[in-house]
């Protein structure tokens, strides 16, 4: 299963939280390789015009039709590390062949998008910024791929 992150807009490469996420993605997608997972990759977007709806376009245009969404919103749901690692294992038994993490910007997701999603995930009651929700984002992909291979990464 290919798993993309698609995020509105775009970090400076040598940003701290940039190389963060480059380095879980990549451990991610090594981990997961094994598992019937990758390539995983961030995908940054930009809306033409300020405003949800600029954003929403531009991520439609972004995503691939076919993926299973997940929006990244906070008022979906707190799931635990194994809950995602779990959620992931099922999506690809189940045939998945694409899922789509999405990270709106500072004002959130659109309303579409958000209707459009299979299912909404929360990185609990605080506000993040938006740099650190991707870093937060991709080492929990990597951590979900680290679980399902047995990996002693995550301690319970």
């Amino acid at each position: 299963m290919r798993i993309v992150l698609v995020a509105v807009g775009r970090l400076n490469s040598r940003s701290p939280e940039s190389l963060l996420v480059a380095d879980y993605l990549a451990r991610a997608g090594a981990t997961g390789r094994a598992l019937g997972f990758g390539p995983v990759e961030l995908v940054e977007v930009e809306g033409r015009k300020p405003g949800k709806a600029a954003e929403a376009e531009a991520i439609t245009a972004a995503l691939d039709p076919a993926a299973r969404l997940v929006a990244c919103d906070e008022h979906g749901e707190a799931w635990t590390s194994r809950g995602l690692a779990q959620r992931l294992g099922a999506w690809r038994d189940d045939g998945e062949r694409r899922l789509a993490f999405v990270l709106g910007g500072a004002d959130g997701l659109d309303a579409g998008l958000l209707a459009r999603a299979g299912a909404r995930l929360a990185f609990g009651t605080q506000t993040w910024p938006h740099a650190l929700a991707r870093v937060m984002l991709a080492e929990q992909v990597y951590r979900a791929t680290t679980i399902l291979a047995g990996s002693p990464y995550h301690r319970p």
